[in-house]
């Protein structure tokens, strides 16, 4: 039972981590690169697909360009990243840096996003920024901003940028975001609306720029920071025949640690890692010593308040959480899912609702399926998995409980056989005689004790167990004489 439960609480966990990870696993390893994660790929403009990084199929007189893949909120760890992706950029020598960016916002302060709005600005090199992969990307909030310092940018089509803000004031550059910058501020633009607006840096065709080799193929020729950028150049194939190369395109993410910390901070994982660790750690307090229970719903919990911590989280909520947990340590205690067991479900319920307060544009609330993992799982934990174990855990010779027998208590209600007792300050469930049914209030006498269940008689005028068998008559005449 003890392993069911770690892996019915330990599943969601896992579903939530695994995506992360695989991610990092498909990603091969730049030997130039000791922060970061990073593959290599020179595209073909054909479109035959990539090709090896020895330089066949791709003029080695050009210079490569670095992209760096920026998902999620913009906090901390992002901003690091961007910092080095800009620092190693220029020490290898590259053409320019685009940001693969698709983010609903930022959590780092505000002066934080303006210090890498100003040094994107002042960038020793060329900076692009992309908003992609998919339709669906987003860059709102002030994160948005780096679109009116970039040297080029684009979208791809039916992805969006708005909500940000009020323009910054920098030291030597400005935003600029032309036409479109009083709709962006309150706002949001499509591709169409923000580039006939003046907000984008780079003229494509209706179709936007659906990959990020469309962006390396649209840069070549843009003039930027006093240079013109050469991403394409034409060769002759095998056969013949001309046809335009792409310069390498060296894809860079976060590395192993920096991603783990990244996805902790993501408002779903964050949420799920507390469930996940307070149950984990009720769990292990009910159960002798300390064991691998404790020690993964620690280290959840420390996850947990870690990207608590770098989310806009409301206090109450999470206190609300937390109640719910001692709530439910209640009912477990009693070995019964009771009144309490209500009140926690109530309680986990309405602090996942508004666990999250919103960004511009963005809602932050844990979305549907996500409360279903986290609310079914705790209900699940403290109604049917819970009570089984501590009645596994009592029930066995290991722990004693002789020391109750004899003890005095009262009754929590009425025993009549079956109800709840008050012995060693402690509520457990009890039964007696059914000749003898005690009152709610009334003292009790433990005389027994079966799993969880004590067996109990009234203090005073306990009668004698009407199950027991009577003596036979000439046993009775022989006890008279």
């Amino acid at each position: 039972m003890r392993r069911l439960a770690i892996a019915v609480l330990a599943a969601p966990l896992l579903a939530a981590a695994v995506p992360a990870l695989a991610a990092q696993v498909g990603a091969g390893t730049d030997p130039d690169d000791t922060t970061g994660v990073a593959t290599v790929l020179a595209t073909d403009a054909t479109g035959d697909g990539a090709t090896t990084t020895d330089g066949t199929g791709t003029d080695e007189t050009l210079v490569p360009v670095d992209v760096l893949q920026v998902t999620g909120l913009f906090d901390d760890i992002v901003i690091d990243a961007v910092d080095d992706a800009i620092a190693r950029a220029d020490r290898r020598g590259s053409q320019a840096l685009i940001l693969q960016v698709n983010s609903p916002g930022a959590v780092a302060d505000d002066d934080e996003i303006a210090g890498l709005v100003q040094r994107v600005a002042t960038a020793p090199i060329p900076i692009g920024i992309w908003v992609g992969p998919s339709g669906s990307a987003r860059l709102y909030g002030t994160p948005a901003q780096l679109m009116g310092v970039a040297d080029v940018t684009a979208m791809v089509s039916g992805s969006r940028i708005g909500h940000t803000g009020d323009l910054l004031e920098l030291d030597g550059a400005s935003v600029d975001f032309g036409a479109a910058a009083d709709r962006l501020r309150d706002g949001t633009l499509s591709f169409q609306d923000a580039r006939a607006l003046g907000a984008l840096r780079l003229d494509t065709p209706d179709v936007g720029v659906p990959t990020i080799r469309s962006m390396v193929l649209a840069m070549d020729g843009v003039a930027a920071d006093g240079t013109v950028l050469d991403t394409v150049s034409e060769r002759v194939n095998d056969e013949g025949a001309a046809e335009l190369s792409s310069t390498l395109v060296r894809f860079s993410k976060l590395g192993v640690l920096d991603q783990l910390m990244h996805t902790v901070a993501s408002p779903p994982v964050a949420y799920l890692m507390l469930l996940i660790g307070l149950a984990l750690l009720v769990f292990e307090f009910f159960t002798a010593g300390v064991g691998v229970a404790g020690l993964v719903g620690a280290t959840c919990a420390f996850f947990g308040c870690y990207g608590l911590a770098a989310l806009p989280a409301r206090g109450w909520a999470v206190a609300l959480v937390v109640l719910a947990m001692l709530a439910f340590a209640i009912d477990v205690q009693v070995g019964i899912p009771r009144l309490w067991t209500g009140v926690g479900i109530f309680l986990v319920t309405l602090g996942s609702l508004f666990l999250y307060e919103p960004l511009p544009g963005s809602d932050l609330r844990v979305g549907w399926l996500t409360l279903a993992v986290g609310i079914g799982g705790i209900m699940l934990t403290f109604i049917a998995g819970m009570p089984s174990m501590v009645r596994t855990r009592f029930a066995t010779p290991t722990i004693g409980r002789e020391w109750m027998l004899g003890e005095v208590g009262s009754a929590a209600s009425e025993v009549d056989p079956d109800g709840v007792v008050v012995v060693g300050g402690a509520r457990w469930r009890a039964r007696t005689n059914r000749a003898t049914p005690v009152r709610a209030g009334d003292a009790v006498r433990v005389v027994g004790i079966d799993g969880v269940t004590l067996e109990v008689e009234p203090e005073a005028g306990g009668a004698r167990d009407y199950r027991e068998r009577r003596p036979a008559p000439e046993q009775a005449a022989t006890t008279d004489r």
